[in-house]
């Protein structure tokens, strides 16, 4: 058996327990830090389009007048998750 050392990416703390599994499979971990801003996170995410670089790439594109079926092509994500994701950052 090989231990992996898993790091919350949001505080860098090593005090991380897995936490479940996502829906699709994914394993999920869980940051027991209590100064850590984030309390669930995903090593690797299902769809790029959920990650904080591309959302922060969403919200440029839209405040400079992108529209939804551009800004999908461009990061060649989906079009449904351009409006729902970029509201809940």
């Amino acid at each position: 058996m090989v231990l992996i050392p898993v790091l919350c990416p949001h505080c860098q703390s090593d005090q991380v327990i897995k936490g479940g599994k996502t829906p699709a499979g994914q394993q999920r971990y869980k940051c027991q830090n209590p100064d850590c801003p984030h309390y669930s996170f995903q090593l690797e995410l299902t769809y790029k389009g959920r990650s904080p670089e591309v959302k922060a790439q969403i919200i440029d594109m839209a405040l400079n007048g992108s529209g939804i079926r551009d800004t999908a092509r461009v990061l060649k994500i989906s079009p449904h998750d351009r409006t729902g994701g970029a509201g809940s950052a």
